[in-house]
């Protein structure tokens, strides 16, 4: 695939809405997840799970709500019906975007939600309640103070033992969303010359992913010659420059699954320095892949990567010039989630579990090379979501 030699009115104006579109997860997926969760919490020694606002409120229940001061959240007792506690003027929302039957317990603004879901634990005769990781501290705290006689505990294996392993509509929605994103790299790519801002290519990449049929980037990040040193960035504006290194991260989502695809590569020739430093780049990240086999420990992964940039003499550990992060993350409806491809990560790789594999290289205050694809757990081992990019000088 090319880079430079278009525009983006041009590329904007061949985009159309995406045709195959992967299908919407079902009732009865969220129904198995609701299943999934008591058995989980149940295997905990704990009376019910509080799941709060965020993405794992829409896991369970469709609800794609983010958090606020406000405390919504769905109580799911081990035996009877979900109870999920809202604000009154919030209730024709929420039953529009409800996809189970819950029992809806409603708050005024100057009543307590906790002891709504006091209440409701006294009616299950809790003495255990697994807590959503996600919940800020304040309303657990909250929580305990209302509850006195219930114990609080950590209610991540529950949530994070369902979502951690996606099913084959999970990964055909994450599918779609990168599919989508590597398109608009490849247009990206097309669309850059002389000149061009950071700006102006992250407001290409917006529209591209809306013309595409996403909600827009879900976040995007541009860096042109010496800010691909910093991996998230430098502040302010840059333009682009003959011979630059050009560092694109960015992503979409695809009813509320996420992509997020990272390319490196050279507008115009690249040093010696920057090819050598891009091909062992693509080396750690082959490795990685190939360390990720079903039942390995994911730190596996990880130090899979660091003995090929060791070998190439960077590193050890975090050290500069090296990997200065983890191999790569877990990610669905959170774009960061567990389990990760890090170091004392020594969940076991299993089926249906997604990753990142971006062992970025940073040569300090000079350029940094950063590789992005997804991969995701069969019985077999590791699959691609999008093929690894082809050479420092074209994506394919």
């Amino acid at each position: 695939m090319s880079i430079g030699g278009s525009t983006a009115a041009a590329e904007l104006a061949s985009i159309t809405p995406w045709a195959t579109k992967a299908p919407a997860i079902t009732r009865a997926e969220r129904l198995q997840r609701i299943e999934r969760a008591r058995a989980l919490t149940a295997a905990m020694g704990a009376d019910a799970l509080l799941i709060a606002a965020g993405a794992s409120l829409r896991y369970f229940a469709g609800v794609p709500w983010g958090a606020t001061e406000r405390l919504v959240a769905m109580l799911l007792p081990v035996r009877g019906e979900p109870v999920v506690v809202c604000p009154r003027f919030e209730l024709g929302s929420l039953q529009a975007d409800l996809l189970i039957d819950v029992d809806i317990r409603l708050w005024e603004e100057d009543d307590s939600p906790h002891a709504l879901i006091a209440d409701a634990l006294v009616g299950l005769r809790a003495a255990t309640l697994a807590i959503d990781p996600a919940l800020p501290f304040q309303m657990a705290e909250r929580l305990r103070h209302a509850a006195p006689g219930v114990a609080l505990v950590d209610g991540a294996p529950a949530i994070d033992g369902c979502r951690m392993r996606k099913s084959a509509a999970e990964i055909a929605l994450m599918q779609q969303a990168k599919d989508m994103t590597l398109e608009v790299h490849h247009r990206a790519a097309r669309m850059l010359a002389p000149g061009i801002t950071t700006t102006e290519v992250k407001r290409f990449i917006d529209q591209a992913h809306r013309a595409m049929g996403a909600s827009g980037s879900s976040f995007c990040i541009v860096q042109f010659g010496r800010a691909t040193a910093f991996p998230h960035g430098l502040p302010g504006e840059q333009s682009l420059a003959d011979d630059d290194l050009v560092l694109i991260d960015t992503g979409c989502t695809v009813e509320g699954y996420h992509s997020d695809i990272t390319r490196s590569y050279t507008f115009g020739k690249p040093s010696d320095d920057e090819r050598a430093i891009w091909d062992l780049e693509k080396e750690a990240q082959a490795a990685a892949f190939a360390a990720a086999v079903p039942g390995a420990p994911c730190e596996t992964v990880d130090a899979a990567a660091r003995a090929i940039l060791e070998k190439g003499g960077l590193g050890p550990d975090y050290r500069l010039p090296g990997l200065p992060h983890r191999t790569g993350h877990g990610i669905g409806l959170s774009i960061h989630e567990p389990a990760y491809l890090v170091r004392g990560d020594r969940t076991l790789l299993d089926t249906g579990m997604c990753f990142s594999n971006e062992p970025m290289i940073v040569m300090p205050d000079r350029f940094g090379v950063r590789l992005e694809d997804h991969f995701y757990m069969t019985d077999q081992g590791p699959r691609w979501f999008t093929q690894p990019q082809a050479a420092i000088d074209r994506l394919s």
